[in-house]
């Protein structure tokens, strides 16, 4: 692996306390010449989903030899083990709590290792918090990946599953894709987890949603101010969309809801 000494991070910390700061601290301590981008740290508590929906869709916009935090870690210092896996020339280092699954269901050839901490006492760590393994045993872990003094067949024992996603996969059928809403963007927005590539084939895209049957156009600005519409978004899933407003707030819906696109074209 040629790293590139880029390290994404991506929790449900928020933006209050200096909980992502300190493990950028741990980081540049470790590597200053790491470079530490913050993916998202506004990811739901205990929302593990979306963390993984995001990563998978965003990590290719990173140079290779990437690393790739990811912290939503509801069972943080009980017996759940840490996963680091090897992919498409990145790493991902996350809890194995189904987080990593929407990457590792479609990850052929991928390599995974559960963390195992008595391998790393060259690393000198202190003893972890029970509540703050982003701290003592993520951010430690991949400065020195980054800083090429640790290696990917030193720190685990290497396995072949992990936890399941906490959600289903697109449901398909003849003329009709059923999915969930995983996320909600800044605007409102209400991104489902249906790619672009399981509806290619419909002539006449019609989501069903919230009971709203919403035509799919191809921007926001092809709907009259206030009106609701489907679209293909720039990370090539359907969302659903308010024009000069949110979708969220005017159907009331959120993550988790169902969503159906139908072919409304008929011969």
């Amino acid at each position: 692996m040629h790293w590139s000494g880029v390290i994404t991070m991506t929790t449900d910390f928020g933006h209050k306390g200096p909980f992502a700061a300190v493990m950028h601290g741990v980081i540049l301590t470790r590597n200053p010449a790491a470079r530490v981008v913050d993916l998202a740290h506004d990811i739901p508590p205990q929302w593990p989903p979306e963390a993984g929906f995001w990563i998978s869709r965003a990590y290719s916009y990173f140079p290779c030899g990437s690393i790739h935090l990811a912290i939503v870690d509801p069972g943080v210092g009980t017996e759940r083990e840490i996963l680091v896996v090897e992919y498409d020339g990145h790493v991902f280092i996350a809890p194995d709590n189904g987080l990593l699954a929407p990457l590792l269901d479609r990850a052929e050839g991928a390599k995974i290792w559960q963390l195992d901490l008595q391998r790393l006492a060259p690393l000198k760590l202190a003893k972890p918090s029970d509540t703050f393994h982003g701290r003592d045993v993520f951010a430690p872990v991949a400065a020195e990946l980054a800083a090429g003094r640790l290696s990917l067949t030193a720190i685990g024992k290497s396995v072949t599953d992990w936890t399941p996603g906490w959600l289903d996969d697109p449901e398909v059928g003849p003329g009709k894709v059923m999915g969930t809403i995983i996320t909600i963007d800044a605007f409102g927005n209400l991104i489902s987890n249906i790619d672009e590539a399981l509806i290619r084939d419909f002539r006449e895209p019609v989501a069903q949603f919230a009971g709203h049957e919403i035509a799919l156009l191809t921007t926001y600005g092809r709907a009259k101010p206030g009106a609701y519409l489907a679209l293909v978004n720039s990370f090539g899933v359907i969302e659903i969309a308010k024009a000069e407003g949110s979708a969220a707030d005017g159907l009331g819906m959120g993550r988790g809801a169902p969503i159906v696109i139908n072919d409304g074209y008929s011969a």
